[in-house]
């Protein structure tokens, strides 16, 4: 039996692009290894849709700097009141990768597997969370940012790191999931749900303030603030009237 989701609030500021979302598909990336079932992916993003501030012929044909990206060195917050279990620091944030470049780097995908859970999941923190219920992992974390420690009890809101582009990744990007087991190579996915945000869906409809809910694949959501969030359902429908 699937367990009840596991609310968390959005662990970042500003407005971030949801890709790889629950709401489309289960498993969200196409596999449940590494506890990845029910995982999410935010990228940070300007005006309107764009992850990076400059587009050119790099974008196309070759790698590009992580500077460029919207994302990049950004805050990620802890999503829950919890305890730091989990610490790795120390993987090398690659360069970006759109279009072309793209290709050399998938097909190396299988040695990263292959080479265990720190090489696909770059720097990240894993945490457990205060009720019990579930630990949260916050993935591909900018080297050498990550402010916490094993043993660390954290509140909802704290910084743990910044935004990077280790491991298994091709921009940056903060990469989301719950597991009932802190050694992922062991764990099995939980599913989560966030709680206040304000979604802008994907095909020109006015945005949504959600007090609860899994984003939709494409939309790009942003936090509300405590205190803010709308009367509407625990499914995350649309705010009563």
């Amino acid at each position: 039996m699937t367990p009840p989701p596991v609310p968390l609030a959005l662990p970042f500021t500003g407005r971030w692009l949801v890709q790889n979302s629950p709401a489309r598909r289960v498993p969200s990336h196409g596999t449940d290894l590494l506890g990845s079932t029910y995982a999410i992916d935010f990228v940070a993003v300007g005006a309107g849709r764009a992850t990076a501030v400059r587009r050119d012929w790099r974008s196309l044909l070759a790698t590009e700097p992580n500077g460029r990206f919207v994302g990049f060195d950004r805050p990620i917050l802890a999503p829950a009141d919890g305890e730091v279990v989990v610490v790795h620091d120390g993987e090398p944030d690659h360069a970006a990768r759109r279009s072309v470049a793209l290709l050399p780097y998938l097909w190396a995908q299988p040695a990263r597997v292959r080479a265990g859970a720190a090489a696909v999941a770059g720097n990240h923190v894993g945490l457990a969370l205060a009720d019990g219920r579930a630990f949260v992992f916050l993935v591909h974390l900018r080297r050498g940012s990550l402010r916490v420690r094993v043993g660390d009890r954290v509140r909802t809101g704290q910084v743990l790191g910044t935004c990077g582009n280790s491991g298994n990744s091709t921009q940056p990007h903060v990469h989301v999931q719950a597991t009932d087991h802190p050694d992922v190579t062991r764990a099995h996915g939980v599913p989560v749900t966030f709680l206040g945000f304000r979604e802008e869906l994907v095909r020109g409809r006015r945005p949504v303030e959600r007090a609860e809910g899994m984003p939709q694949e494409g939309s790009v959501v942003e936090p509300l603030r405590r205190g803010c969030f709308p009367s509407e359902d625990r499914r995350g429908g649309r705010p009563s009237r």
